[in-house]
């Protein structure tokens, strides 16, 4: 199954369908060392591979990000290209170095390196341009680096060397991660919509008893929605609706907790508390999308407010005791949310003409979900739950990312060093190709 032809010409997204291919993705990764599989059926993924080669590389946790919220993915063509840079190539960077070098001090000045990346337009997004000057700022406080520094950097960035010692080399620190990357976006790539059901394997105590935990709370939530594994309309609206409302929980609960903690123990939360809170608000907004396509009624209202109170409690109990235990758990949830956003996909694009879920095919999504994903004003309902399952997959990867991360690491959306470092490579590589 393919994407809707109608769904990429009209603009950017991001998610997977299920396909006839299935395959085994082995990321392997000397800090996290899990192994991932596909879900049989599951579509190849440019977005995933780009997340396994550029990510997920043989690399210390600390250097390693699942990806910037709906950054597209860099092609891996630097180290195809060249090793180092030659003279041409050096002698390009110099002469544009000295082009945006205002005040003459042979300094890479913030404002400076913006006008540096606005020269790449075609490799290099002006939103991209935004975060990642915010980040280098950030990151130096403020301060230039160098050229012969900046010219080091982009020499390791040609070598692949890694985001930690690019960062080292421009004297870029981690404390915009505090603040920088708190939000994003939400316009997908047609890249970004393939998408992978993965599935990581459950390995130790606490990935099982996550695991098990997901599946005996799906096997209640199928009898509270009356999922029976028939897609009608009427399932579908008291499932996602119900859904949602559940899965806004733990961001916000872990986002308040690690806030109390940071503020308690004066220490810097990684980033973390940003993805969360993004997390939260970002399922918070599908259930305010479908609550436009239906108005639940009471019975459904009062499982809502049964299910916040005793969900809340046991998230905040299990956060205090065991934050890696509900990072897997959630990842576990969000692969289920994957699952059955792909199906309901798969119904809507197979329904015969005239039924009802066929209607989705053509109907606008509320203008609030429009708005929200960047649809355009013909967006449609298919199109809304394209981008939907594109966020539920992210919540899926960053999660089980969380769950294994060590004192210390940054979020895995929440790293500036990584941001400078892909945005150099985008801009090597542009000067490799010209």
């Amino acid at each position: 199954m393919k994407i809707p032809a109608n769904i990429i010409s009209k603009r950017c997204f991001h998610t997977a369908l299920s396909g006839s291919v299935a395959r085994t993705i082995l990321p392997a990764s000397a800090a996290m060392g899990e192994q991932y599989q596909n879900i049989p059926n599951a579509a190849p993924c440019t977005y995933y591979k780009h997340f396994q080669t550029m990510m997920i590389s043989p690399t210390p946790s600390s250097q390693q990000q699942v990806r910037m919220f709906s950054a597209p993915p860099v092609a891996d063509a630097v180290t195809a290209a060249a090793a180092t840079l030659d003279k041409s190539i050096l002698d390009r960077i110099k002469q544009e170095f000295d082009k945006v070098d205002d005040n003459k001090d042979k300094m890479m000045q913030p404002e400076e390196f913006r006008k540096l990346l606005r020269m790449h337009s075609n490799a290099i997004t002006e939103s991209e341009v935004d975060l990642v000057t915010e980040c280098f700022y950030s990151g130096t406080s403020g301060r230039g680096v160098a050229f012969d520094k900046f010219l080091e950097a982009l020499e390791d960035v040609a070598k692949q060397a890694g985001s930690d010692a690019v960062a080292q080399k421009l004297g870029i620190g981690s404390c915009g991660a505090e603040y920088v990357l708190g939000s994003k976006k939400h316009a997908y790539t047609p890249e970004q919509l393939a998408i992978d059901l993965t599935h990581k394997e459950p390995k130790g105590l606490t990935d099982k008893a996550s695991f098990n935990a997901v599946k005996a709370v799906r096997y209640l939530f199928d009898l509270a929605t009356g999922w029976r594994g028939e897609i009608k309309l009427n399932n579908v609206m008291n499932r996602v609706i119900y859904l949602e409302t559940i899965a806004a929980v733990p961001g916000m609960v872990a986002g308040v907790l690690r806030h109390f903690k940071s503020l308690r123990a004066m220490e810097r939360d990684g980033g973390m508390l940003n993805m969360l809170l993004e997390e939260a608000l970002n399922e918070r907004m599908h259930l305010l999308t479908f609550i436009k396509m239906k108005n639940p009624g009471t019975v459904m209202r009062a499982a809502v407010l049964g299910g916040q109170v005793g969900f809340g409690a046991f998230y905040s109990i299990a956060y205090i005791i065991s934050p890696r235990f509900c990072h897997s758990f959630v990842g576990y949830v969000e692969e289920e949310a994957c699952s059955t956003y792909t199906k309901i996909i798969d119904a809507i694009e197979t329904a015969p003409e005239g039924s009802e879920l066929a209607a989705w095919r053509t109907e606008l999504a509320p203008e609030i979900g429009r708005s929200y994903w960047h649809l355009g004003e013909n967006g449609t309902v298919l199109e809304l739950m394209y981008a939907i399952r594109a966020d539920e997959a992210e919540h899926r990867d960053v999660n089980h990312f969380a769950s294994t991360m060590k004192k210390g690491d940054l979020a895995p959306v929440c790293n500036p060093k990584m941001q400078v470092d892909m945005a150099l490579r985008k801009y090597v590589k542009d000067l490799m190709t010209v």
